[in-house]
């Protein structure tokens, strides 16, 4: 089952265009914890004078790791939306780094799942984010 779930959080990545766009791969995912990376790339620039990558990217880095956490919850049976999602940016990535998010699911009930987010460089010990948020847990049909 655990398998099944991670398959599924993999190709739900890579069919969100933006997730495409952006480079976003999983790096770990299981049981309401997922790791994703999105590389370094220019096009995603915010600022040209000092080569940061722009909020809204690590944004949608952070939204799509808080949802694959929730996908692989055990007690998650299918897909998710955000519901809310607040981000407290603490600094600029460094320019030339991957960033990194790591998502867990903190609490779940029978409809939504919360979920913390941590946004990060090679600096792992000085956040470029974090996060907290809700998502939908979808029940079978």
């Amino acid at each position: 089952m655990a398998a099944d779930k991670t398959r599924i959080a993999e190709q739900f990545i890579q069919s969100i265009p933006h997730a495409r766009a952006l480079g976003m791969s999983i790096e770990e995912i299981g049981d309401g914890y997922a790791r994703i990376a999105m590389p370094y790339d220019p096009r995603l620039i915010g600022d040209p004078q000092t080569g940061v990558i722009h909020g809204g990217a690590v944004s949608a880095l952070m939204d799509t790791c808080g949802g694959a956490c929730v996908m692989s919850h055990p007690d998650a049976p299918g897909g998710t939306a955000t519901i809310d999602l607040r981000i407290d940016y603490m600094r600029a990535a460094r320019p030339g780094q991957t960033i990194l998010a790591e998502a867990r699911c903190t609490h779940i009930t029978r409809t939504v799942a919360f979920v913390r987010a941590t946004a990060f460089d090679d600096d792992r010990e000085n956040p470029v984010a974090t996060a907290t948020g809700a998502f939908t847990v979808e029940q079978p049909r």
